[in-house]
């Protein structure tokens, strides 16, 4: 063999494992430290934009058997477990269709959950919610899937303004977040009292008028109560945020939203 052929042997046999140890450190960076997250939908506006990216940080809650790609760490229960706190932004798993979905954790176990005329009460008690104004974006198709928004002035034409109620909204120790309104009326604006069993947890989305969510029961398509080992990581901060089709769209990145902090 000549010194030529054994020297493209060796650049190739190289850059293979160049390759196979990025993987390998890539995946372990992904499963212990911070995963990757593009926000499809608008069920978590304001607080979170369709075309958003995140990194999730994966040490928040301890490691379970989600925190690995396709649900393949041999992991009963959690490792190195931290119990999440009412009002953080979590991701997770869903307990039925597999999918990840972001919204804000709203009941801990044993807590009493209700929406009446999209007021929610914890506990028997109304959070308290301040008029903010209101919140305002163009009617047109965002994102990768191509979605138009829900307006509480609609109808409204293509380019039109389309608006959403805005509040505040306080929970109990003082942690505050904006929400959204559509209507008082709707499927989710008027619910039963959901107890939230030990071991599980309830969250609602920011839109609240436009979000799958455990207001909804997993037999009719909901997320329901959320096991603690399905729980993935909590959402700290956008990294940056596109305004178009694709993240890859640069000239389309929103300004006001690189390293943005998630309330």
């Amino acid at each position: 063999m000549s010194s030529s052929t054994a020297g493209k042997k060796d650049g190739w046999f190289e850059s293979v494992k160049t390759v196979f140890w990025a993987l390998v450190i890539a995946g372990v960076f992904r499963t212990l430290f911070f995963q990757p997250f593009w926000i499809p939908s608008g069920s978590m506006k304001e607080t979170l934009l369709i075309g958003d990216f995140l990194f999730v940080n994966k040490m928040a809650y301890g490691y379970s058997r989600w925190s690995c790609p396709f649900g393949l760490c041999p992991i009963n229960g959690r490792l190195f477990a931290s119990l999440p706190e009412r009002g953080d932004v979590v991701v997770f798993r869903h307990p039925v269709s597999g999918a990840d979905y972001i919204k804000r954790l709203i009941g801990l176990p044993g807590d009493r959950v209700q929406m009446r005329e999209g007021v929610l009460y914890l506990n028997g008690e109304p959070l308290p919610q301040e008029p903010a104004g209101v919140f305002t974006e163009t009617y047109e198709r965002q994102g990768s899937a191509g979605q138009y928004p829900r307006c509480e002035n609609a109808p409204v034409g293509q380019g039109g303004a389309c608006t959403k109620s805005r509040f505040t909204e306080t929970l109990p120790g003082g942690r505050s977040y904006p929400v959204l309104n559509i209507e008082d009326r709707g499927f989710a604006d008027n619910t039963p009292v959901y107890t939230v069993p030990e071991g599980h947890f309830f969250f609602i989305g920011d839109n609240r008028d436009n979000s799958v969510d455990s207001r909804a029961p997993q037999n009719i398509g909901g997320v329901g109560f959320v096991p603690f080992d399905h729980l993935i990581g909590r959402a700290d901060r956008v990294m940056f945020s596109s305004a178009g089709r694709s993240m890859l769209a640069f000239w389309t990145w929103r300004s006001d939203r690189f390293y943005h902090r998630i309330e």
